[in-house]
């Protein structure tokens, strides 16, 4: 239980710090500027700026009420404010089941970093710049060279939500064929993806997830976003990023280093995700066994 004199001060302080990381964000949206690195953020995942802004106790605190914590999502008892566990699952049980059981796989799974981001030079395999999903950014080889490096250095993408991206003569390259079905089977805590989408998986939880937990995920992601697109074919030098050169055995190096200081950052924000659907499960018995497997 958070007396006022406790969560209002944390909600202004939460507040302060994401309007200052999201500052740029917000600019651009307000101009209708791009961003072929952040944006992927907002554009690809659902989450908005306004729900990383604003601040939640998360499931299992309860908050001492000032009228602003409104039914049905918050469950108001003897003056205090606690998320409403049973109208969340009804609402949303299907996809914190499905959270749960992604979270604990990719938890105790065993991390691979031998793909050296090669899904996003897939993604451009035999394109010519005017036919990529970037047109706008210049690629840093001709298509025939770029088909080379992908060739030479092979593809081991074992994440589906960045294989259906490939171009159907690159799908044929990797050496697996990832399918939406088998993603709790596949997805690997190295892989920069699937530590990326942690921040989709507190967006679905949001606001059971406490909002701390949610701008954890959003810097995580905002950190390996920007690696993901240093690494790619694309050349994004005029904004600022130098290239991670995995065409070589030094730029391959570079990555896996990043692959793995990602990974270890990654495993306690998915220990926290997946604490919340315990305690929701905790908070609403009749959904607990459903959580569980």
């Amino acid at each position: 239980m958070l007396t006022r004199d406790v969560w209002e001060p944390l909600a202004a302080g939460h507040r302060r710090s994401a309007e200052t990381e999201l500052a740029d964000v917000v600019h651009r949206r307000d101009r209708g500027l791009r961003h072929p690195v952040e944006d992927f953020l907002f554009h690809y995942y659902n989450t908005r700026p306004s729900q990383l802004m604003q601040w939640h106790p998360g499931v299992g605190v309860a908050v001492e009420d000032d009228g602003t914590w409104t039914p049905p999502m918050y469950r108001i008892t003897d003056g205090a404010a606690q998320l409403d566990a049973v109208h969340f699952l009804t609402k949303r049980g299907n996809t914190v089941a499905h959270a749960g059981r992604l979270l604990r796989a990719t938890l105790d799974r065993e991390p691979n970093f031998g793909c050296f981001g090669m899904h996003e030079w897939a993604m451009v395999y035999r394109l010519r710049d005017d036919e990529t999903r970037h047109s706008k950014l210049r690629l840093r080889f001709p298509p025939d060279e770029l088909a080379d490096i992908v060739e030479t250095v092979g593809c081991r993408c074992s994440h589906f939500d960045a294989f259906r991206f490939f171009t159907e003569p690159a799908r044929a390259l990797n050496i697996i064929a990832p399918t939406r079905e088998r993603q709790i089977e596949l997805d690997q805590p190295g892989c920069l993806h699937v530590n990326m989408d942690l921040y989709r998986t507190a967006g679905k939880l949001w606001p059971a997830v406490p909002s701390s937990l949610l701008l954890n995920t959003f810097r995580l992601a905002r950190e390996i976003r920007e690696v993901d697109m240093r690494a790619s074919a694309y050349d994004l030098t005029d904004w600022g990023y130098e290239p991670i050169r995995v065409e070589t055995a030094e730029g391959r190096a570079e990555y896996v280093r990043f692959q793995r200081r990602f990974a270890e950052r990654a495993q306690p924000l998915r220990r926290e995700l997946l604490r919340v659907v315990e305690l929701l499960g905790e908070a609403a018995p009749k959904y607990r066994e459903s959580l569980a497997t």
